[in-house]
């Protein structure tokens, strides 16, 4: 027996042989506080105590904890300081470790919280009053994809520093907007934070449902083959394997896609294996093991054919046919003037071709589907998703019921980055549960997650660049390649974003790009947090260095000169009337170096730095990412605003949060308009049912769409309630205002709660729909306002460099952004450095490896992804650009960030110490061979 005490509480438990301690934490005693992200001890989010020490509890054993006491994020709160002990069970009485991760922002998707809290407590216990280079290396092995280590680091100072003087922990300061408005441009927490913090936060896989059975997929394992056949007998006889389907048992919809139908649910016999993480079968049994060994008894025999390993064989003649319509997904291209002409007028022609690599989104809640079959013959899918109202579409399709009877829940998601938009096991497990008619969960392994969801596309840019003697920018002729595997995805809207991004945020007169998205025998390719414009700023930016090089011009100078500007076109055609502050970015960059005493910001210079000897220099770039759908889609958001009583506001939406702090974002566009503190605006989501279609997370449009939504709602109810009551009390609705308590006018006072009353009597009611469409835009190939909107921004980089290693690190990051008017400061704040944390990932790490189809990157540790040690300084210069049509004048920034680091840091590198890098990532051997060469 086990004899353990956990969060304070004695337990006497039967020992389980092999009993990991998270699941016996997790399945046993029900405390889902505790996460897991990899199961390989690599990410460290399943962390809890174990008599004080910080110990992963997806490698530890049950039996290894016999006779010790272990703190889960469950019983934190519990420890809080004594002079907390009488408060009540609020904000004011959580631990300061976890009121700090609150209120300094560091809480985005919430999944890897708990193990941060945890680490972090563990470190105050031993250290009440570490330094940042302490506070470094104790929480270096918990990742957060997030990006959220400036806020952890603040958070837990800030905590230290309340523990230590019994006091209040004191809020972060965060760079500020515009302030002349009541709600909008305030910092405050998201309203999701406290159950993050605390453990009681559900995501899919910590959902229980009685008969449930476990799931797994056997994935073909070979990148291109043809299935001949496949014995599922010795699996069948497997005690405890429930049901066995594959492709014969399709009766419906066989393929699947959220852009174009061509990816198989299973792959069946005599049919054509693509990628490695095709599906062949899926089992569902009474317990995940047997699972588990049902599909390793499952013999699928193949017939192997030559792999396609690049877009650029796939154009070959007479490379293998993986579609029936070819490897050409789709040749993407535009054109602006004569590029004869424009060439002829430049005095200096810079060409040169870049790449970038298929990158993983590795957020650290990996894919579950839990299918819940209904007594109406219907089905209720439960899972974190980027587009919930499509998951419905798709499900429907598949398993033959009508759209009406398939409810998608949404639940918590532990991060997405678009990773999140495809289907991956919604469908699968929606089969297995309406042929078992029992609610079945497909949880993805790390691997297998990582075998199979989409990636960012491994592009080729080649360039060619030209500009007078004076710097002004007269052509630019691109030509790309994007591999986007073995299905669609999103290979298509991707790569027209990374084309019509190519040519950078520029006045060019004579433009022309020429993209290929290719299909081959990788993993498929799709959204990732930039959307291809990462990719295409790499090249840009780095061929404008080149060129203002080749000029011996200053590189901020010369953007400055060739930027776009209100009353200029895009290299796609569309005239910008507002909303553009790229110049305002570049200025701030140049007054924070003048501020700071940088004088000479790309000359080299020798420092020592904790204890290293680095050669550093900054490094610039500039960047721009559409907001919203664009190119002629009907970009639209449905909401439902309700009047609760005792002066609450309830907004139902149907767009997915995935950590971005969207909740936050609509309460207080809705507190802005009803003048209803944030704190009683409730918001529901990601529920096909009981909301209206909010459209896919992606393309940073929630803040604009789905907040223009709530705006109108929120306007229409406002109107509503001022013309009642105007009547009601023949008084001009001009001279009735909202507040914080109700309606008011000369002496007369009516309280939130009379309102409702007054109103639910009407009958228009309580609540309000809206849909709001975004403004009309135009296919690529019309040209003209292909976007509703752009965000820019400008990052200048400090690099440092270690020339007997080879390693780089980013010191120092300066981050522009226009993103519209901020919304939330302090959500604002965690995605600047949340993005770039992960734009210094892709730049200096970040390489998802596949070789002829074969998948090497299969597990976390191989793949690398910025950890607390690498986290640089950021600073955050707000640039807000207002544009009229956004929800008092916000755009979007959730992509924004990302896309800039990398060329900025590649060209603090070349002015470092002279090496063009073209190809991502920045490795040590590339630094070394250089340097060894050129010593």
């Amino acid at each position: 027996m086990l004899e353990i005490t956990v969060n304070g509480i004695p337990y006497t438990l039967e020992e389980l042989p092999g009993e990991k301690l998270s699941d016996l934490l997790r399945e046993r005693l029900h405390l889902t506080g505790t996460k897991i992200g990899c199961g390989e001890g690599r990410c460290s989010i399943c962390t809890v105590l174990v008599d004080g020490v910080p110990t992963r509890s997806c490698l530890t054993r049950s039996a290894k904890v016999n006779g010790k006491s272990i703190l889960t994020i469950e019983g934190l709160r519990a420890l809080r300081p004594q002079h907390q002990q009488d408060q009540r069970e609020d904000l004011k009485a959580l631990h300061p470790l976890q009121e700090a991760f609150i209120t300094h922002g560091a809480i985005q998707c919430g999944f890897c919280t708990p193990g941060q809290l945890l680490t972090a407590h563990a470190l105050l216990q031993n250290n009440p009053d570490p330094s940042v280079d302490e506070i470094r290396a104790a929480m270096n092995d918990v990742i957060c994809r997030c990006g959220s280590y400036e806020a952890i680091l603040s958070a837990i100072q800030a905590a230290a520093q309340a523990m230590r003087e019994d006091g209040h922990v004191r809020p972060r300061q965060v760079v500020l907007g515009a302030q002349d408005l009541t709600h909008i441009g305030k910092p405050i927490a998201r309203p999701d934070a406290v159950a993050k913090a605390i453990g009681t936060a559900k995501y899919t896989d910590d959902l229980q449902f009685e008969g449930l059975l476990y799931a797994r997929v056997l994935r073909a394992g070979v990148p291109s083959a043809i299935l001949r056949s496949l014995d599922t007998t010795k699996a069948q006889a497997l005690s405890g394997v429930v049901k066995i389907l594959t492709a014969k048992d399709l009766q419906h919809e066989r393929k699947h896609g959220v852009y174009k139908k061509d990816w198989p649910i299973l792959v069946g016999i005599d049919e054509r294996v693509r990628y490695q993480g095709d599906a062949i079968a899926l089992v569902a049994a009474e317990t995940q093991a047997i699972a588990d060994e049902a599909v390793q008894l499952i013999q699928p025999e193949y017939e192997l054919r030559p792999v396609v390993s690049n877009p650029f064989q796939a154009r070959e003649e007479g490379a293998e046919q993986l579609h029936d319509q070819g490897n050409t997904l789709k040749h993407i291209h535009f054109n602006k003037g004569d590029l004869e002409v424009g060439f002829a007028e430049a005095d200096v022609i810079v060409e040169h071709t870049f790449s970038t690599p298929f990158m993983e989104h590795l957020f650290m809640e990996p894919e579950c589907s839990i299918a819940v079959p209904g007594e109406d013959g219907g089905l209720e899918l439960f899972v974190g998703s980027q587009i919930p109202f499509d998951d419905r579409r798709q499900v429907a399709e598949a398993t033959g019921l009508p759209l009406e009877k398939v409810r998608v829940r949404g639940q918590k998601t532990g991060g997405a980055f678009g990773g999140k938009e495809d289907v991956a096991g919604q469908i699968h497990a929606s089969l297995l549960a309406v042929a078992t008619r029992r609610p079945v969960k497909l949880l993805f392994t790390r691997r297998e997650s990582m075998l199979v969801h989409p990636k960012r596309h491994a592009t080729s840019i080649k360039l060619r660049l030209g500009a007078t003697q004076d710097g002004t920018l007269t052509a630019i002729q691109t030509e790309l390649y994007g591999d986007t595997g073995a299905y669609a995805s999103l290979g298509v809207p991707v790569m027209t974003r990374a084309t019509t991004h190519s040519c950078g945020p520029y006045v060019i007169p004579h433009t022309h790009a020429d993209c290929y998205a290719m299909y081959t025998n990788n993993p498929p390719a799709g959204a990732f947090r930039g959307f291809g414009v990462v990719q295409a700023a790499f090249g840009i930016e780095s061929a404008m260095d080149m060129l203002a090089e080749e000029l011996q011009l200053d590189p901020l100078a010369m953007r400055k000169q060739n930027c776009l500007h209100i009353g200029s076109t895009t290299n796609t055609g569309h005239y910008l009337t507002e909303s553009v502050g790229l110049p305002e970015c570049l200025d701030a960059i140049s007054r924070w170096w003048a501020e700071n005493g940088i004088t000479v910001p790309f000359e080299p210079q020798t420092e020592e730095i904790r204890g290293q000897r680095l050669i550093t220099c900054w490094g610039l770039a500039c960047g721009f990412k559409n907001t919203g759908l664009g190119t002629g889609a009907d970009d639209s958001s449905g909401v439902i605003l309700k009047l609760l009583p005792a002066g609450r506001l309830q907004i139902k939406s149907g767009a997915s949060e995935v950590g971005q702090g969207m909740l936050t974002t609509l309460q207080l566009i809705a507190a802005e308009v009803m003048s209803i503190p944030p704190d009683n605006i409730n918001v529901y989501v990601m529920d096909t049912e009981r909301t209206l279609d909010g459209g896919p997370t992606t393309a940073s449009r929630q803040t604009y769409v789905t907040g223009n939504a709530v705006r109108q709602a929120a306007n229409a109810l406002r109107d509503r309630i001022l013309d009642l009551l105007s009547k009601r009390f023949g008084v001009d609705a001009a001279a009735i205002q909202l507040s914080t308590e109700g309606a008011f006018w000369a002496e007369k006072r009516v309280s939130w709660q009379e309102v409702h009353d007054l109103l639910k009597q009407t009958p228009e009611g309580l609540e309000v729909e809206c849909r709001y469409h975004a403004p009309e835009t135009f296919p690529l190939d019309v040209g003209g306002r292909i976007h509703i909107a752009y965000g820019f921004a400008v990052q200048a980089v400090k690099v440092g460099i270690n020339t007997e290693t080879g390693g780089v690190k980013a010191l120092r990051v300066v981050a522009a952004n226009d993103a519209g008017r901020i919304i939330n400061p302090l959500g604002f704040q965690s995605q600047v450095e949340g993005g770039v944390i992960m734009g210094i990932g892709h730049a200096l790490m970040e390489d998802f490896k596949v070789e002829e189809g074969v998948i090497k990157s299969d597990r976390i540790a191989r793949y690398d992804v910025p950890r607390m040690q690498d986290l640089p300084e950021i600073t955050s210069i707000i640039v807000e650009s207002k544009t009229s049509e956004g929800p008092f004048g916000a755009k979007g920034v959730g992509e924004l960030v990302c896309v800039p680091t990398p060329p900025a840091i590649t060209n603090a590198i070349y002015h470092a110490i002279g090496l063009r890098i073209d190809s991502l990532p920045v490795t040590k051997e590339k630094i070394k061979d250089w340097l060894e060469a050129h010593t």
